[in-house]
């Protein structure tokens, strides 16, 4: 077996063995001391960091880039899920590659076509993964779900805070889980906290992106485990 397939191996174990997982999402933490948040993330039993990776041109937001990803590479050794809501997920994926990300997954609104990134994507041993949005219909997705690693169903439409969790979510997820069974991890993201988590998990999602439900609180620890209990 080549490096690039026992790193893809790994990489898939990572996932896989953590699911059902909760995934904080980092937009929300305090950059000003990102080692103690990782830190305090590790303590509190997490096992994969989601990053939110936003342009200001797909969606009206901007957040970070590469230089994030390379620093917290530094400091640990969660795996780190990137999710590109940018418009040209081609132009800029090997660079998030390269800085160190374990999964990468990109929008069906931003690349119709994307067979050829998602397989460039997992040739380099990174989970390759589509994400899309709620108000997006599911036909645009379907046919390249072989190709995935990893589906991103969000639940609320990317780049917008404040939103309120859509139930169409749990039809999709149920949807794919159906049709493509455990051979794709499935991921939700978008107002999942302690009253929409456990109806996730229980429509199919494997991974559940995490955000106010955990950095708005005082303890990650205590948080993690409110969040931990509901999924039950």
């Amino acid at each position: 077996m080549s490096a690039t397939e026992n790193k893809f191996q790994r990489n898939r174990s990572l996932f896989q063995n953590a699911s059902p997982a909760i995934l904080p999402s980092l937009l929300l933490c305090d950059f000003s001391n990102l080692e103690r948040e990782v830190r305090q993330l590790e303590e509190a039993g997490v096992e994969v960091l989601h990053l939110d990776v936003m342009d200001g041109h797909f969606v009206p937001n901007l957040s970070y880039g590469m230089p994030i990803v390379e620093s917290l590479r530094r400091i640990t050794d969660l795996a780190l899920d990137v999710h590109l809501m940018i418009s040209e997920p081609a132009k800029y994926a090997m660079q998030f590659v390269q800085a160190g990300a374990d999964a990468i997954t990109f929008h069906i609104e931003a690349m119709p076509a994307p067979q050829t990134l998602l397989e460039e994507i997992r040739a380099t041993g990174v989970l390759s993964g589509l994400a899309i949005n709620p108000s997006t219909d599911m036909a645009r997705l379907r046919p390249f779900a072989e190709y995935c690693d990893m589906i991103l169903i969000m639940s609320v439409e990317a780049g917008f805070g404040g939103q309120s969790f859509n139930p169409t979510a749990l039809e999709r997820l149920k949807e794919m889980k159906s049709t493509i069974g455990d051979r794709v991890l499935l991921e939700v993201d978008g107002g999942v906290n302690d009253a929409t988590i456990h109806s996730c998990v229980s429509a199919g999602a494997d991974l559940l992106v995490v955000g106010s439900a955990l950095f708005r609180q005082a303890d990650y620890c205590q948080a993690m485990t409110r969040l931990q209990a509901a999924m039950q």
